[in-house]
């Protein structure tokens, strides 16, 4: 079993960018979302880097993240990825890459009541600044 605290802040974000964009496609799906263009297009309000940099900053802000979940996020911020993001700013891709790092961190260590506890928080966010925008 290799220990996950030795693994890189990039292959971090890759789990947890798969397993937070998994929760947030049940969770619309379950919402009565149906339709491909729709699903994606309520998804990105979740996923998108921006939203990502965005749920991380409120985090922070507010101090809900652990130390060692704070630790795992500048891991995967200031990780050097070699690549790109297609729609953000280099800042707000690498807020939104420790996002997924912390993600990927807690469902490798098995830590998914906390994981959950997260992405439940990430939802209300979203939700609630969704609501206010209409």
């Amino acid at each position: 079993m290799t220990d996950v605290n030795l693994i890189n802040g990039i292959a971090l974000a890759f789990e947890g960018d798969a397993v937070y964009s998994m929760y947030i496609r049940r969770h619309l799906i379950f919402q009565g979302l149906t339709k491909p263009n729709q699903l994606h297009r309520e998804a990105t309000k979740y996923v998108s880097a921006k939203a990502q940099a965005n749920l991380i900053s409120l985090m922070l802000e507010e101090g809900i993240l652990t130390e060692k979940e704070e630790d795992i996020y500048k891991r995967g911020r200031n990780a050097n990825s070699h690549t790109k993001a297609k729609n953000a700013d280099i800042v707000t891709y690498r807020m939104s890459t420790g996002f997924e790092a912390v993600m990927g961190y807690l469902h490798m260590t098995e830590e998914i009541e906390r994981l959950e506890e997260l992405i439940d928080w990430c939802v209300k966010r979203v939700e609630e600044a969704t609501h206010e925008n209409k």
